[in-house]
């Protein structure tokens, strides 16, 4: 069973940044699809970022792009998400996600994945 735990999550003021971490343990596949999603209050899950973590090609919410990086540790049971020129909308539970296998593209959806952190408050005020 894959189990995900997040970190790093806090308040910053607007323009600042934060680093989220992820511990991934349980694979059985050494290839992933992981990413991260967050939900604001009253508002659905949406997909931030998603790395492929045998090609180690990556994907970017519009509203991220240029501003937050996804990547993966030296062990690729870790990933992070760095988050630069943070906005208030940018507020939200961030969660970490998974899905074992080798596929030649990781799915955009909350839907796709399989395994999920709690989730990490992340706050821009």
């Amino acid at each position: 069973q894959v189990q995900l735990v997040e970190s790093g999550g806090g308040s910053v003021q607007p323009g600042g940044s934060l680093r989220l971490s992820c511990d991934a343990s349980g694979y059985t596949y050494s290839s992933n699809c992981m990413g991260w999603f967050r939900q604001a209050p009253g508002k659905e899950r949406e997909g931030v970022a998603r790395i492929n973590t045998r090609y180690g090609v990556t994907a970017y919410a519009d509203s991220v792009k240029g501003r937050f990086a996804i990547s993966q540790g030296n062990s690729k049971n870790s990933l992070y998400l760095r988050m630069n020129s943070l906005k208030p909308e940018d507020t939200a539970v961030y969660y970490c996600a998974a899905r074992e296998g080798t596929y030649t593209g990781c799915g955009h959806t909350s839907s796709w994945y399989d395994y999920w952190g709690q989730g990490t408050q992340v706050t821009v005020s």
